[in-house]
């Protein structure tokens, strides 16, 4: 998102991302398109998009807290989270309470986290927390609780666009882009 973009944004918007001290994303639909490729040894094979993990690690070097919160359990989907060197809780039942323990571990309020999702298993999360945002194709019974929505869909950058807003907002976009202050 580019330096000017961030005047185009409402003033709420970026006040609520400029709080946020932990970004939490869930992961299929909307760090992957969705779609689960299993193979005839019924392993599971999803694609990431290599934008969404360099949004993910400039929010860790620049001390945004970032957790993968998934309600299903995979090797894929830990190992992208090795790869990028952030937390994930897989196999999460409720991620109302899995953000509710982060923010207690942390110190912080449910005002100062992002989540980002797209279908029912993330519709409590959103209700709780200051900034709750989906990807363009997120299912409209959740998408109609986000504060904001991505213009990509889930899998297709959409997760780098909520990136690059806190890293706006946060004021970290100028040393990112080595632009004067």
């Amino acid at each position: 998102m580019p330096l000017s973009h961030l005047h185009d944004l409402d003033d709420d918007l970026l006040r609520r991302a400029a709080r946020v001290r932990l970004a939490c994303f869930d992961v299929d639909g909307t760090l992957t398109d969705g779609r689960i490729y299993l193979d005839s040894e019924g392993r599971e094979i999803k694609a990431f998009n290599i934008l969404d993990g360099q949004g993910l690690v400039l929010l860790r070097r620049h001390g945004i807290r970032v957790v993968l919160i998934t309600a299903r359990s995979g090797r894929a989907a830990e190992l992208r989270a090795q790869e990028l060197d952030v937390a994930i809780q897989s196999g999460v039942k409720d991620k109302r309470t899995a953000v509710g323990r982060l923010c207690a571990e942390m110190g912080i309020g449910l005002d100062e986290v992002s989540f980002m999702g797209d279908d029912l298993a993330d519709l409590e999360a959103f209700k709780a927390v200051g900034l709750a945002v989906a990807p363009a194709n997120a299912h409209a019974w959740t998408a109609r609780h986000a504060h904001w929505h991505t213009r990509a869909r889930g899998g297709e950058g959409a997760a780098r666009e909520l990136c690059d807003l806190l890293l706006g907002a946060h004021g970290h976009l100028p040393a990112i882009l080595g632009d004067p202050a």
